[in-house]
C-alpha cells in the first residue's frame, strides 16, 4: 500500500511539473520547408509566462519571395487578437551561417498559439498573411 501511494505521488508530481513547462514544436512550413524549431512556455515566480523560441534552418528574410525586412513573433491568447511580441533575431541580429535564431519574451497572458510571419515593418500591429512557422493551438 505504501509503495502504491509513493508511486501515485511521484506520478502526480511529474504531471504537475510537466503542466508548468510546455515544449511545442512548430509545424512544417510550406514557406521555408527546412525550418524547424520549438516554443517553450514556462511560468515564473510572478505567475508570468516566459516564452522561449529556438529555430534552425530559417532562411534569411530578405531571401523570401517576396523579400521582407524582419521575422515577427506573434502570440495568440484565448481572448485577444494576435499580439506582436517581438522580432526574431540571431545572436548577431542577422542570421548566422548556420541559420539559427532564438527569441525570449515574458507575458502576463497565457499563450495558446505562437506563430512567425515575415514583415516589412517589425513593429506592425497586424500580422501579414505570410505565416512562416506556426504551432498548433496548445
Amino acid at each position: 500500500m505504501k509503495n502504491t501511494f509513493q508511486g501515485l505521488l511521484i506520478i502526480g508530481l511529474l504531471f504537475s511539473l510537466s503542466a508548468c513547462n510546455k515544449k511545442i514544436s512548430f509545424l512544417n512550413s510550406s514557406v521555408v520547408p527546412a525550418a524547424q524549431g520549438y516554443v517553450k512556455v514556462d511560468r515564473d515566480d510572478n505567475d508570468n509566462y516566459t516564452i522561449h523560441l529556438e529555430v534552425i534552418n530559417l532562411a534569411e528574410v530578405e531571401r523570401l519571395e517576396p523579400p521582407n525586412q524582419a521575422y515577427v513573433v506573434w502570440m495568440v491568447t484565448g481572448q485577444e487578437m494576435p499580439q506582436n511580441i517581438g522580432q526574431l533575431n540571431s545572436s548577431s541580429s542577422t542570421f548566422s551561417k548556420t541559420l539559427k535564431a532564438s527569441f525570449k519574451s515574458i507575458s502576463s497572458s497565457k499563450p495558446n498559439k505562437i506563430f512567425i510571419t515575415a514583415e516589412d515593418d517589425p513593429t506592425t500591429q497586424y500580422a501579414s498573411r505570410q505565416v512562416v512557422l506556426s504551432t498548433k493551438t496548445f
